[in-house]
């Protein structure tokens, strides 16, 4: 049994998702971002650098791993699933993995910083970040260009880069002309898994937040940024 300690963020629906794909059995500890649960003692326990996800693997004295990265290898191979074991297939699978991590996951973060959470409105910041999460969403559409998916077959790099890229409009970047891109994301969506995962351990806000719920929802963010 794994314990996932997670949010419902991208870097959070990476391990559900995964987890999910995998058939893994998995107990589901909710950690709220906005009451600092994140910063407890017993979480830094598990993740000195108070970030989610976290998980606990009961069947393995307790390994307990952080990084979302890291723990969608630790998956995939527990498992010899997601993941080539070796050889080139396993080089292109961690390159576009970590070409999440290094790239798409940071860049549409810091467009979500501010763009939607930075109390004041820096026109050059929410460019330059809009703008390079548009790069890369170019360099992710000549990827998939004549393949099915990012390394040939569909593997962790896929569902790593999916859960980012697929909350697009909340970072304001726009996939428009993207057709490689847009049949990917359309692939993905349809998967029972990654449906199930991106609904761990919360339903989702339904497109764009309106009103009252959009205001309280960037005021938790805010309040997470100046932690």
């Amino acid at each position: 049994m794994i314990e996932l300690y997670t949010s419902a963020t991208p870097n959070g629906h990476k391990a559900s998702v995964t987890l999910e794909e995998l058939a893994i059995p998995y107990q589901v500890f909710p950690i709220n971002l906005s009451a600092n649960d994140q910063k407890s003692s017993a979480f830094l326990d598990m993740n000195p650098n108070g970030r989610i996800p976290v998980i606990k693997d009961k069947g393995n004295n307790d390994l307990t791993i952080f990084e979302s990265g890291a723990i969608m290898i630790y998956l995939a191979e527990k498992t010899g699933q997601l993941l080539p074991s070796k050889g080139p297939a396993r080089s292109e699978v961690m390159q576009w993995l970590m070409f999440q991590m290094a790239g798409i996951g940071p860049m549409m973060g810091q467009a979500n910083v501010f763009y939607r959470y930075f109390p004041e409105k820096i026109q050059p910041a929410i460019d330059r970040y809009q703008n390079e999460s548009r790069r890369l969403f170019e360099v992710l559409d000549q990827g998939l260009k004549d393949k099915q998916w990012l390394a040939g077959d569909y593997s962790i790099a896929d569902i790593a880069n999916w859960c980012w890229v697929r909350t697009y409009r909340w970072s304001g970047v726009s996939r428009e002309g993207l057709e490689n891109l847009d049949r990917w994301l359309g692939q993905m969506k349809e998967r029972p898994a990654c449906q199930k995962g991106i609904r761990i351990p919360e339903p989702p806000p339904k497109r764009i937040l309106e009103g009252d719920q959009r205001e309280s929802f960037v005021k938790g963010a805010q309040s997470i940024l100046q932690r």
